[in-house]
């Protein structure tokens, strides 16, 4: 079903990405419209709808539109990441917050929000071993799409997602090739516990438990600044005194009123909650 920017097409956009952006903060907008009611109009087909319209009402009122809703997001988020992306954040992460607290006595909660296929938390799972760390913490990763998480604790990762590779002995230690396609060592997939979780769904985020570090890197530029606010708030209420929030290298909390402070280790920046 092709799409036209037309004024009913434009209304059309308007309840939808409304409700998307609802349901999962994700922001559509202005000269995103084609691109979205596209991919929304092959879903509503998929699912026996000709007019998203009448979509838009099953979504919104029908008693199994909330599922369906999740349903479309899975479809909607973009599952763009790859091993060792920006590594040098994971490697101030695992030698200056996290060896220090296991050192004293402390077992880390560490929570990768919003990760997609699994590529950064089992990229940091490979650095906490090597430091004979992984047995010393937990390690929690999260995402909104089950299509994503199903991959992530498969194994399932395409060649692309070994397309930068700053450090080879990770590669040689803890991954191999499995018909064309790298596969990692299963002891790095069961370390980590996989969860569905909505980042803008802030009982499911208190749900996650207080952590000491959170990586939520390259996730919120999908958001409009008041989700920012909304997500960032949720993910400070569990961080623990003193803990960290990771955002990505683009991404920055300085424009935006919170609470955390702002720190640097060897010229990497996190997000610190005040002790």
């Amino acid at each position: 079903m092709h799409t036209t920017t037309t004024a009913a097409q434009r209304s059309i956009f308007a309840i939808l990405s409304a409700l998307v952006q609802e349901r999962a903060g994700l922001h559509y907008g202005s000269g995103t419209e084609d691109l979205f009611l596209e991919r929304v109009s092959v879903r509503s087909q998929d699912v026996g709808f000709e007019s998203l319209l009448d979509y838009y009402y099953f979504l919104k009122y029908d008693a199994s539109g909330a599922e369906e809703l999740d349903r479309l997001v899975d479809g909607l988020v973009v599952n763009e990441t790859f091993f060792f992306r920006e590594l040098e954040p994971l490697r101030v992460l695992v030698t200056e917050l996290v060896e220090p607290l296991v050192r004293r006595g402390e077992r880390p909660r560490i929570w990768s929000a919003a990760c997609a296929t699994g590529e950064e938390p089992l990229t940091l799972a490979m650095l906490l071993a090597d430091a004979g760390l992984l047995d010393s913490v937990d390690l929690i990763a999260s995402d909104i799409s089950t299509r994503a998480l199903d991959r992530a604790r498969n194994g399932n990762h395409s060649k692309r997602s070994l397309r930068d590779v700053p450090d080879d002995g990770l590669t040689a230690r803890w991954i191999r090739g499995e018909d064309g396609r790298p596969l990692v060592a299963p002891r790095l997939r069961a370390a980590v516990d996989w969860r569905r979780i909505n980042l803008c769904d802030a009982a499911a985020v208190r749900a996650v438990g207080r952590c000491n570090v959170v990586l939520c890197r390259n996730a919120l530029i999908y958001f409009d600044d008041a989700t920012v606010v909304r997500v960032v708030d949720s993910i400070s209420s569990v961080l623990v005194p003193g803990g960290a929030l990771f955002v990505g290298i683009s991404e920055s909390l300085l424009r935006f009123a919170t609470s955390l402070q702002c720190e640097e280790r060897k010229r990497v920046f996190f997000y610190r909650k005040p002790e």
